[in-house]
């Protein structure tokens, strides 16, 4: 693992999508982190030691999913499927399927399989797996700040984790989407979906993939941005009810699932959809979903 020493950061944009904001100085307490993803051999190797079984791998709690039909309430997850063409990006329902079967071993469903996939950061994992993973690794997840922070790499108000420029569109230095989102990909970084992990340059802690290739999770409820004197600290996930409750996703209240705060973006992201292959960038996602381009690292306390 790689320590990262306490300091002050700038955490957070004022530029891009308004849940980045505010921009903010903080300070965080040093830690230990993973320098990659979780690999799929790793996790293999957490599954052989504890039979554990993941969340996508388990069947759905009808009561949890009210107007779903009944051939989807079973287990599987949520696998990206290209577009023949054009589509209303508004809409994230043109491009993602629920795939029954898809899980960590299977993950774009039944007829996929780990060959040749060892390195590649495991994906169809909800926040569940990946905390029990890292309880058993001896680690956490981290919080939002001291994911951010690891990120930046140093570079203090950088755009990127590498700087201010952002070559991706003609010399890729992370695993995004090139060409036209979400049905042409013209693979100028060498893939369509996952890379294997330490496929690209480290940032300047020594940590590879904190932007693209997958998202990560974070211990943190998504909600409006911590501040330097909120009661849980800036760098200390807010665990408390309400923060649980304000993340309920407003928009579909009849599936009250909350929501964690996910980092880093994803091979997904683009300029024209899902900007977020920046240090700042977050998304929410609701802690029982497993996708095709979410998986998670291991963080560990130095005190």
């Amino acid at each position: 693992m790689r320590t990262i020493d306490a300091g002050e950061a700038y955490l957070g944009s004022d530029k891009h999508y308004p849940d980045e904001g505010p921009e903010r100085l903080v300070q965080v307490d040093s830690f230990e982190v993973d320098p990659h993803v979780v690999t799929n051999q790793r996790f293999a190797e957490f599954v052989e030691d504890t039979g554990y079984v993941t969340v996508a791998e388990r069947p759905l709690d009808p009561s949890m999913y009210p107007g779903a039909a009944v051939e989807d309430l079973v287990p599987g997850g949520l696998v990206f499927t290209m577009t023949p063409g054009p589509v209303n990006l508004g809409d994230y329902r043109n491009w993602w399927r629920w795939i029954p079967g898809a899980s960590w071993r299977t993950p774009t469903g039944p007829d996929s399989d780990l060959a040749d996939h060892e390195d590649h950061p495991v994906v169809q994992v909800s926040f569940e797996d990946a905390e029990t993973f890292c309880s058993w690794a001896g680690g956490r997840l981290p919080s939002e700040a001291e994911w951010e922070y690891a990120a930046r790499g140093g570079l203090e108000r950088a755009e990127f984790t590498w700087g201010n420029h952002d070559p991706q569109e003609t010399e890729p230095v992370a695993n995004t989407w090139q060409g036209p989102f979400p049905y042409k990909n013209t693979e100028v970084d060498g893939w369509t979906r996952t890379s294997p992990v330490g496929s690209f340059p480290p940032n300047g802690y020594g940590l590879f993939d904190m932007a693209g290739n997958v998202w990560e999770w974070t211990a943190d409820w998504y909600g409006e941005h911590a501040t330097a004197d909120s009661d849980h600290g800036c760098c200390a996930p807010d665990r408390s009810p309400s923060a649980k409750d304000a993340s309920l996703d407003p928009g579909t209240p009849q599936t009250p699932i909350p929501r964690k705060v996910i980092k880093g973006g994803s091979h997904l992201c683009t300029p024209q959809y899902c900007f977020r292959y920046r240090p700042a960038a977050r998304q929410p996602q609701m802690i029982d979903t497993a996708t095709s381009h979410l998986g998670f690292r291991v963080f560990r306390s130095t005190d």
